[in-house]
């Protein structure tokens, strides 16, 4: 999970490598640091320097998943997402946030959304899998975790085998 944070934040980097804002530059030195809190109250301070600035809502959305706050979560990353409709890795993380408050069948949408960009996404066919668990749809859920497997995901095995698939 770690590893995966860490490549968001790289991701969202390059992404705007450009932009020289020190504000956002402190947020990620705060991020990096593990301070996430304080990172977090950085993001929005650069948000409010300049309300566009997707990486800083990017990596806003992201620390709000790490706080456990998966509702500032889905705002930004639905935020990134009307700006940037085929930003594949908002939807799944929204759907992640999602997830984690529960709401499968909006988690659903928004996995399916990434595959239909980006056919060959394992993550994107993992967390659908949950998804789809939450809502009972267990042979399902077991369908997308084999994709996964197939697809490279090494912790697949692992949940195949713990919620028993065939």
């Amino acid at each position: 999970m770690r590893n995966l944070l860490f490549m968001l934040l790289i991701v969202a980097q390059s992404a705007g490598a450009q932009n020289a804002d020190p504000k956002l530059s402190q947020a990620d030195a705060l991020f990096e640091s593990g301070e996430f809190q304080k990172a977090r109250e950085a993001y929005s301070s650069a948000l409010s320097s300049d309300p566009g600035n997707l990486n800083a809502m990017l990596q806003r959305a992201l620390t709000s998943s790490i706080l456990g706050d998966y509702e500032g979560a889905v705002v930004d990353y639905s935020s990134v997402l009307a700006k940037q409709p085929r930003h594949v890795y908002s939807y799944i993380s929204r759907g992640s946030a999602l997830n984690k408050l529960k709401r499968f069948d909006e988690a659903l949408a928004d996995f399916n959304q990434a595959l239909s960009i980006e056919p060959e996404n394992e993550e994107a066919y993992n967390n659908r899998g949950w998804a789809k668990n939450g809502l009972g749809l267990t042979k399902d859920a077991c369908d997308d975790w084999k994709v996964s497997k197939k697809l490279g995901n090494a912790e697949a095995p692992i949940i195949l085998r713990n919620n028993r698939c065939k």
